[in-house]
Order: structure tokens, then sequence, then C-alpha cells
């Protein structure tokens, strides 16, 4: 019998009341490597000691695959064991940093217990026969530069006979043990290869992982042992930093998912496990309070050893259908179908399938008794077509799998059970509230007491918990769960000796997040939007709470919540709101999966090639880390609402970026990136499936299709338009799986401003779609540039702009000053001139950069383009003549402009870096590679720079005059972010604000799309330096955006929170600036008389232009 610490069910009420909180206290900007959050540090390994050089060395001679390698600690110094398989024979080296002379006394052993004589045929020289044993004499070795000394001796055993080697070691008539007992060699692992499509550990912490690996044979043994080594070896993980916690989380990973044997016939008690385990805990949690940028990862390794060493038993159900998959070789069929809709969505029908397919397989297989369990327990084969993974399939097994099926079916059960009655959150729950066992049974006697300085109310809300947890309808058992995880934080983060008990009922907590939802999404089948909405919000709030540098979640979050406000006052734009921040939250969960993907996967390959893991395991490893948690079943919500919004919102299926019809073969890339330098030899249609905005079109290419979301006004955007090559987003799933499908096939696409429809082409079917050719060699366009040459000035004044000296970017910010209307802002500027940097570089102090420079540029007009990062490297080494020091310091100066150097030295060096980085964007790989395209002489390519004071902006916009999807010329299209333009034209994930304008009514906006941009760059009061080139804005190629602009200082990233932004929450504030930006486009359009493409910023609501050239 068992007495809780808990309040007895009467007083719970059906529905609690949560809290009003304050999202931003939830922030935390924790970033792994880092003490503070904000300054990485980087943990060098510890360097390697006589021994482990020793083992690197043997390892990097032919010696065959690695069997085992272990490193035994004895008294401070160390033996090395290190076991190979050359040619059929099996290689035993032994080395050590023991001081005095050693004597090997060993065996062989046929059963892996028994002592036997080894074959005098194998006896080293020196060897002495005993009876049932050998002694071998350890010899001096010196090795490696500068020269190291270790004790060492090999062993080599023909043949399969033996399967280990017991053995102790004597010194000066001193018997040397392994803790009190004999060392043992086994023969019988399986060979472990250091394989190179492993990447050879880079990414990882290779040193800390192949020690595990050495380790693996003996934590085989028993969970004790394995807890005790990881205990061991947890403090050197920690001084590894984030990637020494990822290799302890991965090997954990391994044995949860038995992917590494639990016991190797070692018989351990209870208790000596249990002992173990809390060693590794209590370390954990020491880590958990001294580190608190590793606490995502330490929740995770927790939640994988668990209280009772098998881990988070939610996560149990996803890990454990794989071990019965494997262990009973059924991994297709009806049980691929329920692996499936397990990953997807545990519920309690998972427990009525799990006994149907018991009861089928103790009667011998008779599928009707399959059918009546499901049926007599409310499952019909409709309801199982009904899951969003649906199960088609019958089970169908062989006779021989039987008592397998049973066995692990059986066992599986009981982990169904556990989660969907909630029994593990109730004993999580009885940890923290303390209970005293009475009566009989083997608990008598167990006292444990209450944590303290829990919140006032607590215990009765995780009894309304556990009251509710097997409710139907979950959104009030949600609402319990989250707002018990809400209580809990505060104690998270302060010190208490009962940490890990509350941050096991924490784990249980989240797990129990993950099974509800899933539960609720039949609920939610006839829903609409405003509960999918509150749905997403209490998933997101669940992720927030678990997460590291979790700002941009909680942004998302306040998002949520206005947009869910704007739905229930019934305001026209909530569904265009809701669908940014809908793609902002995807965007998060994309960053997290790329950050698991970049900090887990490289360790997870290398670990487990090296202990034999299963290469599906490996392949699937971080997709089951991020399966694992609540982000899979917010993605499955996102996925939900995606469609109502965009219906409500009218927003269709495609955003049309360049709306041309095409003809073309579809080819399916990951990337556009990796195909942008290819040629296509028949007209391309390309289904890419990540676009960011940098890239060029590749040669051929008459299509790109993406569900990436770049910039209507990116880079290659504007070449799509440019080139006539139909560029568009799609946004529903199922059209790019068809057209994915289709590979190889030939298709015609016909474009709206709004929509694509396409056709497939048949064979001998003649389709003419527009202007569209593969351009060959001799039609692409021949530019010519004139050599521009050095005019005997470092630095002009804006009114000495002209043709001769810098190119149209500066001559048009001069034309528009004194001629647009007097609200809106010029920058002031300077600039260096064409010719000044072959003037520099032919200075005497820049010899040999100029002769370094000379050879690299060989190199590259042969072919070598490999040598455009070292060219750029070059550029930097440039010293500046005191002249142009001089002159730039007069110009700016009598400008009105501030001069670095008159701050200090360093500020002057930074502003030279900047003018060199900008020179140095002439051999950047995107430019290099266009000029090639046209034919453009690269070695005519001048680059001038212009120098303006940077205004530290609110917001930041590029008009087009014209609108560029639809080629409206009445209407103007713009783009705003927050903070500088960089986050618009650069490639930053996500989309800016949008409008049109008509120019006959510029005072009434209309926003097209709300931002989903999560980061905002700003500055301080500096100065940009912008590229100038002569290559600019040439007629029939646009030019312009191929080289860098660089400010003098870095801009400061910040995390964007637009719940509170009064471009996006206040309508008249709104109106204001958009009119204004648009009244800014029309009247530099009419100044210029042609379509321009005009880029500014916002400061205090002032309109200040930047710089104008045609749009293309």
């Amino acid at each position: 019998m068992k007495t809780k610490a808990t309040p007895k069910k009467k007083n719970i009420v059906e529905r609690i009341q949560r809290k009003k909180r304050d999202l931003m206290q939830l922030i935390n900007k924790y970033v792994a490597g880092s003490e503070t959050g904000q300054e990485k540090i980087s943990v060098k390994p510890k360097s390697l000691t006589v021994v482990e050089l020793y083992s690197e060395t043997k390892k990097e001679e032919d010696v065959g695959s690695i069997l085992s390698k272990k490193i035994v600690n004895l008294s401070g110094m160390e033996l090395l064991v290190l076991v190979t398989k050359p040619d059929g024979k099996t290689r035993i080296i032994l080395a050590t940093d023991f001081r005095e002379p050693l004597i090997l006394h060993w065996a062989l052993s046929k059963t892996g217990g028994d002592w036997l004589e080894p074959p005098s045929t194998i006896l080293p020289d020196g060897s002495v026969s005993l009876d049932k044993a050998a002694e071998t004499k350890f010899g001096q070795i010196s090795f490696g530069d500068p020269p190291c000394q270790v004790q060492s001796l090999e062993i080599e055993i023909e043949g399969e006979d033996f399967v280990g080697m017991p053995f102790v070691l004597l010194s000066n008539g001193n018997w040397i043990k392994n803790k009190g007992s004999d060392f043992y060699v086994d023969f019988s692992t399986k060979p472990k290869q250091f394989r190179k499509d492993a990447g050879e550990g880079k990414g990882t912490a290779k040193d800390l992982l192949e020690k595990i690996a050495g380790l693996e044979s003996e934590a085989q043994k028993s969970f004790m042992h394995r807890f005790n080594i990881a205990a061991d070896l947890i403090e050197e993980a920690k001084d590894f930093g984030e990637l020494g916690l990822a290799g302890i989380l991965v090997w954990m990973r391994f044995m949860a998912t038995r992917q590494l044997i639990w016991n190797k016939n070692y018989n351990v008690k209870p208790r000596e496990i249990s002992k173990a385990q809390d060693r590794l805990t209590d370390l954990l949690q020491n880590i958990y309070k001294s580190h608190p940028q590793y606490r995502e990862l330490l929740r995770m390794i927790l939640s994988t050893v668990g209280r009772g060493g098998e881990g988070d038993v939610g996560q149990r159900i996803r890990d454990e259908i794989l071990v019965i998959q494997r262990n009973n070789d059924c991994k297709g069929g009806m049980m691929e179908e329920w692996h499936q809709k397990l990953h997807n969505n545990t519920s309690p029908d998972d427990v009525v399938i799990c006994q149907a397919l018991i009861d089928y397989i103790k009667s011998d297989f008779d599928i009707s008794v399959y059918w009546k369990t499901l049926n007599e327990n409310g499952i019909t084969k409709e309801r199982l077509l009904s899951y969003d993974r649906a199960i088609h399939s019958e089970p169908s097994f062989r006779r021989d799998q039987k008592d397998g099926l049973l066995r692990d079916l059986g066992n599986y059960m009981r982990t169904l059970k556990a989660v969907h009655s909630g029994a593990d959150l109730e004993s999580a729950i009885s940890n923290c509230m303390g209970y005293k066992a009475e009566g009989q049974g083997f608990m008598v006697g167990v006292n444990i007491n209450p944590v303290s300085g829990l919140p006032s109310g607590f215990p009765e809300l995780l009894q309304y918990v556990l009251t509710h947890v097997e409710d139907k309808n979950v959104e009030g058992l949600l609402e319990g769960l989250l707002e018990a995880r809400e209580d809990l934080q505060p104690l998270l983060s302060q010190s208490n000796d009962r940490l890990k008990d509350l941050l096991f009922l924490d784990i249980a907590l989240d797990s129990t997040v993950r099974t509800v939802i899933e539960r609720g999404y039949e609920e939610l089948n006839d829903a609409g939007p405003e509960k999918i909405m509150y749905f997403i919000i209490l998933v997101l709030e669940n992720l927030a709470l678990s997460w590291d540098n979790n700002e941009d979640l909680i942004y998302c979050l306040k998002g949520w919540n206005h947009a869910l406000n704007m739905l229930k006052s019934k305001d026209d734009f909530w569904a265009l709101y809701a669908k940014s921040v809908l793609d902002r939250t995807r965007l998060a969960l994309a960053t997290k999966a790329e950050s698991y993907q970049r900090v887990l996967q490289p360790s997870a390959e290398y670990l487990g090639s090296l202990l034999g893991v299963d290469q599906w395991a490996l392949n699937i490893f971080t997709e089951e880390i991020i399966r694992a948690g609540s982000a899979a079943s917010l993605s499955s919500l996102l996925n939900r609402l995606d469609p109502v919004l965009r219906k409500t919102a009218n927003l269709g299926s495609w955003q049309i970026i360049s709306p041309v019809e095409a003809v073309g073969y579809v080819a399916v890339v990951d990337e556009l990136l990796t195909v942008q330098n290819k040629s296509y030899e028949r007209p391309t249609i390309l289904i890419a499936k990540s676009v960011k905005g940098e890239e060029e079109i590749p040669d051929g290419t008459v299509a790109v299709l993406t569900p990436d979301m770049p910039d209507v006004l990116s880079h290659v955007s504007v070449r799509a338009r440019n080139s006539k090559v139909c560029f568009a987003t799609c946004f529903d799933p199922n059209i790019l799986v068809d057209l994915q499908a289709k590979e190889g096939k030939r298709l015609h696409l016909k474009t709206t401003s709004a929509d694509i429809v396409y056709r497939e082409v048949k064979d001998g079917e003649v389709e003419v779609a527009g202007p569209i050719v593969v351009k060959e060699e001799s039609s692409m366009p021949r530019l010519t540039l004139v050599r521009k040459q050095f005019a005997g000035r470092y630095a002009i004044s804006s009114d000495e702009f002209t043709s001769e000296l810098v190119g149209a970017k500066s001559r048009n910010i001069s034309y528009l000053k004194g001629k647009v209307p007097s609200w809106v802002g010029i920058p002031t500027s300077v600039a260096l001139p064409f010719g000044v940097f072959e003037k520099v570089l032919s200075e005497d102090c820049n010899q040999a950069v100029a002769e370094k420079l000379d050879t690299l540029k060989k190199k590259l007009k042969a072919g070598d383009s490999s040598t455009l990062g070292e060219i750029r490297k070059t550029v930097l080494e440039l010293l500046p003549p005191s002249q142009l020091v001089e002159e730039l310091r007069n110009k700016m100066i009598s400008s009105g402009m501030p001069w670095p150097g008159d701050e200090n030295e360093q500020r002057w060096e930074q502003a030279w870096t900047a003018i060199k980085k900008v020179w140095a964007s002439k051999w950047n790989e995107r430019a290099y590679f266009s000029t090639r395209k046209v034919k453009l002489d690269h070695d005519y390519l001048c680059m001038a720079v212009l120098v303006q004071e940077i205004i530290n902006a609110d917001y930041a916009f590029v008009i087009h005059t014209t609108n560029p999807s639809s080629g409206d010329s009445s209407e103007i299209y713009a783009e705003v972010v927050k903070g500088l333009g960089e986050t618009l034209v650069g490639a930053y994930p996500g989309r800016a604000l949008s409008f049109i304008c008509k120019k006959t009514d510029l005072t009434s906006p209309k926003v097209l799309g709300y931002p989903s941009k999560p980061i905002g760059l700003f500055i301080r009061r500096s100065i940009i330096f912008r590229s100038d080139s002569n290559g600019e804005d040439l007629e029939g190629y646009a030019g312009a955006g191929l080289y860098d602009s660089v400010p003098m200082d870095e801009e400061e990233k910040v995390v964007l929170d637009y719940s509170s932004d009064p471009l996006i929450i206040d309508g008249s504030f709104q109106q204001s600036i958009l009119s204004s930006i648009a009244k800014a486009g029309h009247a530099i359009e009419e100044l210029y008389g042609s379509p321009q493409d005009i880029e500014g910023v916002v400061r205090d609501g002032k309109i200040y232009v930047v710089q104008t050239r045609p749009q293309m």
C-alpha cells in the first residue's frame, strides 16, 4: 500500500485557471559552447598521454581491422589493450607507461572463463610456459618525434580456436589485477572499421568517441558497468564542450535503442545498477547547475538514461517498435505502417492494436481473431485508414517468428500502457511529492520525502493532471500539464539537492504533452482555425520550456497570441498575419533540425562506425531525435492550419516570382547552389528543395520551382526575371510531390500572376512556350567594358562624381541631391574613384602582394577557380599609401562626415579593411562566374568605392516602381524589413513585409504579406563602403548586387518581436510609413522617367534613399 502526499480528488476542479504570465520571462539565450550565452569559447581537447600516442601510432600502421581498444588506468599509470585482425589472425598489442619491469602472466580461453596454456608456437621470444599459463616480459619501445618510451609486447594467434585471453601483471613480485579480478581480452567482438565514410571524426569530440569505443566491451557487461563508465567520462565530455556531451548523448541513445548489448552474461543486483545510475545522474545534475548553456543536451541525456535506466518511457514507444522489427525480421507490411503511425501519433488505440497482434499470434495466426479484438474495442478498418499514417495491411508473420514476437510485444504492451495510463508520469510525481510505503510487499519501509520549496497549489495541480490524464478531450489536460511546467521553471534554475527529481518530473510532463497532443488530433479533425491555433500555442509553449536559446520561439508564441486575438476580433487580415507567423515557426523548427544535424549526426556516424551500429540506424539518428519531441507534433499542426490560412487569405498554392511560360524536362535537386554553375543541355525545369536567394540560375534552365521562400527582390529573383526564367514558390506539398515524381518527364508550365498550371507533354508533341531557348555559347550576350584609369585622385566628393570616375550607383545618389522632395533624405557621400585599387597595388610597399596576385590570377585564367578565395585573402594584405589616407580624411571631413581615424588608429584600420573587402569582392564566386557567362572581360572590371554614413535604420526597404510579379506599370511593389537592408537583399531566411500601391492612390497601400524574418541587423553610428563597379547596370546584364557592400562595424543580429512592432500592429503608423515609401518611389521614377529599383531606410519616420538604379 502506498500513501501519496497529494490531496483528495474531491478538491479537483474540471478546468484549471491558468495564471497570466509574462512570456518574456521565459526567454533564455543560452548558447552551447558559451559560458555567458553571448561569448563563444573553445575548449581544447586534453593532450594525448604517452600510451594514447602509442595507440594512435599503431592504428596508423597496417594493423588490420580493429576488434577492440581499451586503455585501463593502473594507479596513475595506463595500460593499452589493442586487439586487431590482420589476415585471419588475432593480434594483441599491450603497452604501458609503467616504469618498473613488467611481466605478463597470461593464458588463452575457449569458453570465456577458463585458463589454458598457450601453444608453444605462438609464444613470443623469451616466454616461459607454466601450468595452464605462460609468462612473457614486456620490452622497452621508443617511438615518435620527440621520442617517447613505453613497455610493450605483441602476441599473434592463428585460427579461431580461442575466444579470449585472461591475464594479470607481475611487477617486483606484486600482482596487478583489474579491480581485484583478472583482466580479460575478448576476441569475439565484431571488427570495428575506422571507416573513411564516417568523416574520420570531423565535427566530433573524436578522442572521447574513440575512448568510448575502446571501453564498450566493458560497458556491455551490464547497466552498472555502462553507467559507471559514463560517469567516469562525464567530466572529460564537459571539457570538450557541446560536442563532448553530444558524444555521451549519442552513446546513451545507441544503448536505449538496443543498438548495443545491455547485458553480457554478467549477474548484477538491481541496487548496484541503481547506485551507478544515481552516480551518473548526480553528475549530470551538477553540470546542469554549473553550465546552463548545455541544459538542453543534458535534459536529452537524462531523458535517455531515465530514472530506471531505460530512458523516457514516452520515447521508448518510438524506440522499441524499431527493436521489435529488427529482432523479429518484420520491417515491412503492417508492422512498418504501424511503426510510421507510432512515430507520427501514438494513442490509446495502439494498446488495442498491440493486444490484437498478441491475440492473433496466440490463435495460431487466425486473422479473424485480430479483427475481433480490434472491433470489440471500437477500432474498425475505416478507423485504421483514417490515421495520418494509415494502416492498410493486415499482419502476416512466419511461424518461426511466434515466440520472439509474443515476448517482445508483451514487453511493448507494458510500455504502451505506462504511457497511455500515465503510470510513468505518476511515478515521477510521487518521487517529488513524497510517499511512504506501508502494509505488505517489497516496497515496505521505503520512505521518500517531498521536495522542499514547491509552489503553493502545485500538489493540487499535479493531482488534476493525474485525474484527467486519460481524458478523451485533451485541451484542459494540456493546460494543466503546461501550467505545471511553468510552475517548475523557476525551481529548475535554482540550487536544490533534489534538482534531478524535478528535472525528471519536467521531462515526464514534457513527454506527456507529446502523447496527449497526438491523442487530441482526432479532436481537431472537424475543428476551426481558432482551436488549431490554440493547440499550436500550447505545443509551442511546451517547446519553449524545453529548448535552449528560445528567443525566436517566444516571439513566435507572441505572434500566435496576436493572430488569435485578430481572429477573435474579426480582423480582415488575421489569416495573412497568421500565415507569416506560421512561416516563421516553420523556419524555427528547420533551424533547430539543422543544429541537431550539425551537432549530433557526425558523432552518431563516427561512434556508430566504431561500434558497428547498423547503418540504417545511423542514417536516421538525428531524424529520430527530432521526431521524438513535440516539434514533430507542432509541425503536424502547422500542416493542418496552412491550407486553411492560404484559402482564407486568398493566397493560393503558389507565389509567382517570375511569371514566364515554360516547357522543359524536370530535374530534382536538393540545393540550387550545388548546380548553379552547371549547364543543362536541354530545357530544364529545376525542382529545388532549397533556394536561399544568392544563387545564380544555371544555363539551360527554363524554370525553378521550390518550396523555399526567397524574397521577391533577392538576387536570384531578379536574375530569373531578367533571364525570362519561370521562378515560383510552391506551398502545397502534394503538388511538389507530384512534380518530383515527374522527374525526367517533359512539362508545359503556364503561369498567371498567382498560379501555375502544368501538364505533361507527350513524345512527338510540339509545344511552344513563349521565347524559350537554350542559350548556345555563341548566342550569349557579349558585353564590353572600358578599362578605367587612375585619375590622380584617391578620394572625391559627390559634386565631382562623373562616369569616368565612379559607377552608376554613386552618380545616381549625387543626381538625386536637391531634386527629390525635401522630406526625402539623401545620405552624404564621398568615393574612392576607379583606378585607386590598381594604383595602391602598384605602390612599392605592396610589391609582394602584387606579385602574389599576378601568380594567382594566372592560375585563375588557366581554369583553377579554387584560387578565388586565395585572391580575396591576398587583397586584404594591401597597405594604404599615406596620400590616400590624407585625401580620404580631407574629403570626408569637408563633406560633414566623421573621420574614423579621429577616434583612434584601430578605427581607421577597420575602415581600411572594409575598403579592401569591397575591392576583393571583384573575385567572389558569384560575380566571377556571372561575368564569365556573359563573356565580360574580368580584367577590365574596375571597382570604385562609395562611402556613406550609415543611417541607423528602424526599417529598410526596396522599391520596384513597376510590379515585378505582374509587370503592371501602374503599381508600385515594395518590401520592408526591420533594421538594415542586408536581411532583405542578402540570403537571410524568411520573408519581408510586402505591399503594392497604385500610383493613382499613393495613400492606400495594400499589404500582400507580413514579415517572417526572425533576424534584424542593427548597427551603431558608422560608415558603409559600397561597391560601385563599371560592370553594374549594363544593358542586358544585371550586375547589381554581385559585389559586396561592407560596413566598418559589424552589425548586431537581433531576434525580432513583431507582436510589438508599430508597423505591424498600428494601422495608422503602417499606412503613413508605407505611403511615404510609395510616394518616394513614385517621385524618383518621375525624376528619371523610367522604372526604378530603389533602396532606402526609415529612421524616426523619415524616409532616406541610399541608392537607385534602372529596374531590370
